[in-house]
């Protein structure tokens, strides 16, 4: 696994997270019966894989989440917008863009001390 650049662990933790809500959102909101059960199953399955990849990152959990965040927001309006068909508004986009930035800042300012 050291091998493996963050940034694969971060998109992939990513995809799985965000995957795996829109999948459960699916389940609780628009199914029933057995199709409701397999979808929870499912979407707990891939929140499980999520949790797995995500602390196999080889770096420090704090270190992490910064640049994490950031890439799971865009994940998110990604999924949302193939799953859901809803496209990021302006509000969005502009908020998204100062958590861009954050995580960036998080991610590579070095202090000196």
């Amino acid at each position: 696994m050291r091998h493996v650049p963050v940034p694969v662990f971060l998109l992939v933790a990513a995809l799985l997270e965000a995957g795996g809500d829109a999948i459960l959102r699916r389940a609780l909101l628009e199914n029933a019966g057995a199709m409701r059960i397999a979808l929870l199953a499912m979407g707990a399955a891939v929140l499980l894989a999520y949790g797995t990849v995500v602390n196999l990152a080889p770096l420090e959990f704090g270190q992490l989440a910064g640049l994490y965040i950031a890439t799971l927001f865009v994940m998110w309006q990604l999924i949302n917008f193939l799953f859901f068909g809803t496209p990021p508004t302006f509000p969005i986009l502009l908020g998204g863009m100062f958590i861009v930035m954050g995580g960036l800042i998080i991610s590579f300012w070095k202090t000196t001390a």
